[in-house]
Parts: C-alpha cells; structure tokens; sequence
C-alpha cells in the first residue's frame, strides 16, 4: 500500500518519517518532491572497478547551471535529508525531468527502513541538458511495510552508506566480500 499525502503527514508528525527540510508545497497527493542538491561528482577513472575503491571527483553546480553530457554518469544529491522509520521508501524521477531525457537512477530506487541521509543520484542523460541547484529532480514514494522488522538499514553493521553527507557518495560495492 502506498502512503497518502494524509498519512506521510501523520508519519511526518509521528517522526516515522522525516524530511529536511520539509516544504508542504512540494507534498503531492500520494509523494513528495525532491530537489537536486548543489554537489555533483564524476568517477575520476575512465574504467571503474567493482573490487576496488572507484575515486570521484566533487564540484559544485554553477548559478547558471551545468551541462551534463551523454555517455558520462554523474553523481547528484537531493537537497533533502531524509529518515523512513516504518516504510520502505521509492525514489523516481519526475516526469518533467524524464521528458528532458534525464534517468536519476540506474537501479537505486528503493531505499530500506531505516535509511537516514541525503539520497545519491545516479544521472545519466540522453541528450546535453543544463541543470539547476534547487530544481526539482524526483519524488519519494513510501510503500507500507507487513511485520515487525528486525533489520533497519541504520542499525546494521555492514550498512555502508550511514554516514550522514551533503554530497554524493560514490560506489562502495568494493567493501562486499566477493
């Protein structure tokens, strides 16, 4: 079952979910819009690899914007820090934002219970498009969640993206045993 706005409220003055900072205008009728934060970063390296640590490289977005390029995967940030303490939150893209042939996830869309951060977007683009600070780039979704849950992302130790950030977090897939 998907939250209504009605009950993201309720979660909201319950402290079940947490949004930072919280706007009522950009509440819809079953999500919540996000907006790009003013970090991006790019992978350094031309070739990355999965058993090891990829380095990025920070900047921050211009007043008048910045051009993404095609063939290039960029990290992004929403401006808002958000907590999901007893639903399991989706990110999408807007459909504004796809129609400009921007993708802001590859395969990162669900979040965990128990997720507390600013969220990394993973950019790509069909197209040179210019992006703005405070644009609008996506929208949560909560789903209900069946059952006690015994799990929460921010209580496990193995959990790699906890620490609390304002800038977008590069893949730590090179910390999983494989």
């Amino acid at each position: 079952m998907i939250l209504s706005d009605k009950k993201i409220l309720e979660s909201i003055e319950s402290g079940d979910i947490v949004i930072d900072p919280f706007d009522r205008k950009n509440l819809g009728t079953n999500s919540y819009d996000v907006h790009l934060g003013k970090w991006l970063a790019y992978y350094k390296d031309h070739i990355l690899d999965a058993r090891k640590h990829n380095p990025i490289e920070h900047f921050e977005i211009p007043e008048e914007g910045f051009v993404l390029h095609p063939n290039t995967l960029y990290l992004g940030v929403t401006l808002e820090y958000t907590e999901t303490h007893n639903a399991v939150p989706f990110l999408e893209g807007k459909s504004s934002i796809g129609r400009l042939g921007i993708d802001i996830h590859a395969t990162a869309g669900k979040g965990d219970v128990g997720f507390c951060n600013t969220w990394t977007l993973e950019i790509s683009c069909t197209h040179p498009v210019r992006v703005y600070e405070g644009m609008p780039i996506g929208q949560l979704i909560y789903f209900m969640v069946e059952g006690d849950i015994e799990n929460y992302y921010n209580k496990k130790p193995s959990a790699k993206y906890n620490k609390r950030t304002i800038k977008p977090v590069e893949s730590m897939m090179w910390k999983n045993k494989f």
